[in-house]
């Protein structure tokens, strides 16, 4: 809902929840139209819903590398975390999405990072069986501190 006061138009917390909803949504299912129009209305790429995810988390989960990419140029924190304590790479990881691993990886997602369980996002590709995403993970990591990122 939006409530106007003279000039300004203030957005009222139910209407910043379902944006925030609305962006989540966008960005899980790989709408980048979406989620460029949300973020141009002001909606912070940060938001975290009632379980701590971002778009990120969103993004990376379902492997749209193209809204990663986005993401990750408009400076989202790579390290968020959910209520698990899983950072957007752990779920890449855990569901394999090799290109997205490497994308957060090279652009400074800490490889070392753990969730409430105690588990990297390695660990996550070991305990899952991903052997593609623990080659990209070795691959990303020689590849960024060669450039001098750090990721751990």
């Amino acid at each position: 809902m939006r409530a106007e006061e003279g000039n300004t138009v203030q957005i009222l917390p139910e209407t910043m929840l379902e944006n925030v909803e609305a962006l989540l949504e966008a960005a899980r299912y790989g709408d980048m139209d979406d989620v460029v129009r949300l973020a141009s209305a002001g909606v912070s790429l940060d938001s975290k819903d009632s379980q701590g995810r971002t778009a990120l988390h969103m993004a990376a989960a379902n492997g749209h590398v193209d809204i990663v990419e986005y993401l990750i140029s408009m400076g989202v924190d790579l390290s968020a975390s959910n209520a698990e304590k899983n950072a957007p790479l752990h779920w890449a990881c855990l569901n394999g999405h090799v290109e997205v691993v490497k994308k957060l990886i090279l652009a400074g997602a800490n490889v070392s990072v753990l969730n409430s369980y105690d588990k990297t996002p390695v660990d996550e590709a070991v305990t899952r069986g991903k052997l593609g995403v623990i080659d990209a993970i070795n691959e990303a990591v020689a590849q960024a501190e060669l450039i001098g990122i750090r990721v751990s």
